[in-house]
């Protein structure tokens, strides 16, 4: 039986075992995926068991999306572009490093009608997704990008990748901003708030939260309060797995309303 893991540090609030192990089933696949929580200590073992056949795949959260980079022999396009990896797998006895967040976030933005082009767009936090969303964005035709995140230098990190992108204060969010995007692990915690003014950002603006569980963050249930359209990340998230499931597995497994009745929290 192959064994495949999603790591993180927390790694609670991950559905992606009840995912996998649903399309597996599903899909007749000897196989069975767990989750784990480490410390950036533990990632080199990680490794070593892909290298060793004892694991064969493994998907990467919070906050190692970045860290995991320099463990990896190979970084496909997308990871190479981004600088963050969340799908890992042995190809020909090296380590392969992908991304399949850029695909995920569009492919879910798409299937909630959104349109994002010619948009101003305000991302929340530099986590190691953010990278992935730019890149989709950009794809997709947005027209200008705004970043802000507590710790400045994570967000001028990001700003090395994508230097056209506008580092902001959060209390200073653009009047003319069309969607706004938590990218950060507050949320996680029904505690989490992110201190937004958002009566002045005002209303008829698109609110998207990466966090799926909860299913409704603070930052989407007040942006609710003032007229505003709210999605999670749940379509993402499937999306992302749809794409690492395919490429470990060699098949595209269906997405229907029992997969999204799965994820129902």
């Amino acid at each position: 039986m192959k064994k495949y893991l999603v790591i993180g540090n927390p790694i609670e609030h991950s559905l992606s075992p009840k995912l996998h192990n649903y399309w597996l089933k599903e899909n007749k696949i000897d196989a069975v995926y767990e989750r784990r929580m480490l410390t950036e200590n533990d990632i080199e073992k990680i490794i070593s068991k892909l290298r060793s056949d004892e694991l064969h795949g493994v998907n990467v959260t919070v906050p190692f999306k970045n860290e995991v980079v320099k463990y990896m022999d190979i970084l496909t396009k997308e990871a190479n572009e981004t600088k963050s990896v969340n799908t890992i797998y042995l190809k020909d006895k090296k380590i392969v490093g992908h991304n399949t967040d850029i695909a995920g976030f569009e492919l879910g933005l798409r299937s909630y009608g959104y349109d994002v082009k010619k948009k101003n767009i305000f991302i929340f936090g530099a986590g190691g997704v953010v990278p992935s969303i730019i890149v989709a964005l950009k794809k997709m035709g947005a027209s200008r990008i705004s970043l802000y995140n507590r710790t400045v230098s994570k967000s001028e990190k990001i700003q090395k990748l994508f230097s056209d992108i506008e580092i902001i204060d959060k209390q200073n969010v653009p009047n003319d901003i069309d969607m706004l995007i938590n990218a950060s692990s507050l949320g996680i915690n029904l505690t989490d708030k992110i201190d937004l003014d958002y009566g002045k950002i005002g209303s008829n603006k698109f609110y998207y939260d990466v966090i799926y569980n909860p299913s409704e963050t603070f930052f989407l249930k007040e942006a609710k309060k003032f007229g505003n359209k709210i999605e999670n990340g749940k379509k993402m998230f499937i999306y992302q797995a749809h794409q690492a499931f395919a490429i470990w597995h060699n098949v595209f497994p269906k997405i229907d309303e029992e997969v999204e009745k799965l994820l129902d929290i």
